[in-house]
């Protein structure tokens, strides 16, 4: 077995040519359930993603088996090539804008996900009722969406074919709101220019104004709230929340 990584409430590893997500106790069933439905949800929508071969219980805790997928995550690649980072990132959008080019009716709808979030969050009720109505006010898609398009979620294997990980927040719904998912989580970890940069690209690939982006900036952090405890990332998310663009 080799260790790959711990994280809060999960460990993956990979055993031989699989790759294995061991969740504790904390992790309703239904959500694993959840996570190994949208992975196999985004490979019928024709997006290359790890197989799927069986949830099941591995130690007491459930787990998702799936093919370990060799290769280097774009994060290893914009930190082994920083003089290329602009042709990096071009690839790194494209790869999104594929990912938006897809449908799958059956994926959840992100403006339901994300109003019972806000409507969920701890800011004031004429706040919630605020980005209630504007989430409302937004035209509807079904694009596609990855809901953590990070670099650390795209690998690229030796022959050069781009493989999309951790589909575990799928859904389908506007592009540009999974553009500023992506944006805030850069933003929240202090990579501004990275973040400034990507979402540049990302309007110039998918011709949209920053004008637009910004609508979507107040909505995504008020959803962002809920699941965030460290102090200084919510601090960042209530003023986004606020903030007049």
């Amino acid at each position: 077995m080799e260790i790959i990584a711990r994280r809060n409430h999960k460990l993956i590893y990979r055993d031989g040519d699989t790759l294995v997500k061991r969740f504790d106790e904390s992790y309703a069933r239904s959500e694993i359930l959840n996570e190994a439905i949208n992975q196999v949800r985004m490979a019928e929508a024709g997006l290359n993603v790890p197989r799927i071969h069986a949830v099941t219980v591995i130690d007491g805790g459930s787990a998702i088996v799936m093919d370990f997928v060799e290769g280097k995550t774009f994060w290893e690649l914009f930190c082994a090539e920083p003089e290329n980072q602009a042709e990096l990132m071009r690839r790194f959008v494209g790869i999104q804008r594929d990912i938006h080019s897809r449908k799958h009716l059956l994926l959840t709808k992100y403006v339901d996900k994300l109003k019972r979030k806000i409507l969920s969050s701890d800011l004031d009720a004429s706040t919630r009722y605020d980005l209630s109505m504007r989430l409302d006010a937004m035209r509807p898609h079904t694009h596609v969406l990855h809901g953590d398009f990070i670099p650390s979620n795209v690998l690229i294997t030796p022959s050069g074919v781009p493989c999309i990980l951790d589909c575990s927040h799928a859904s389908q719904g506007n592009a540009t709101a999974d553009a500023v998912k992506s944006y805030l989580l850069f933003r929240m970890e202090g990579l501004d220019d990275f973040a400034e940069a990507y979402i540049a690209e990302f309007c110039l690939q998918a011709n949209v104004t920053r004008a637009y982006v910004n609508e979507w900036i107040p909505l995504i952090a008020a959803a962002q709230l809920v699941r965030t405890e460290d102090g200084k990332r919510r601090e960042m998310l209530l003023a986004w929340t606020t903030e007049e663009y």
